[in-house]
């Protein structure tokens, strides 16, 4: 693992994560768990935070982010569930 520089800083800050749908229901299978993966990339990309490492299983998702030093890790874990739950209901809700 290797510093990332900022204009005015050299950090590394890593964060491990992991987070479950409700009640630890096995949902994340599938079409479902490709969908989480790509969701999870693009949010990360777009804020800047480097996925070390990712895994999906049907009830948990472990991820290994480094996160710049100016985003706390609960902003992180708002942008990234807040945002998967939303384009999940919407695109798989029966």
């Amino acid at each position: 693992m290797s510093y990332r520089k900022g204009s005015h800083t050299v950090y590394q800050c890593h964060y491990h994560f992991v987070f479950i749908p409700k009640y630890r229901k096995p949902m994340l299978v599938g079409e479902v768990a490709l969908r989480v993966r790509e969701l999870i990339r693009e949010i990360c990309r777009t804020d800047d935070i480097e996925i070390v490492k990712g895994h999906v299983r049907p009830d948990h998702v472990h991820l290994l982010l480094s996160v710049p030093p100016t985003m706390p890790p609960s902003r992180v874990m708002q942008a990234i569930k807040g945002k998967t739950s939303h384009h999940l209901l919407k695109d798989f809700r029966g």
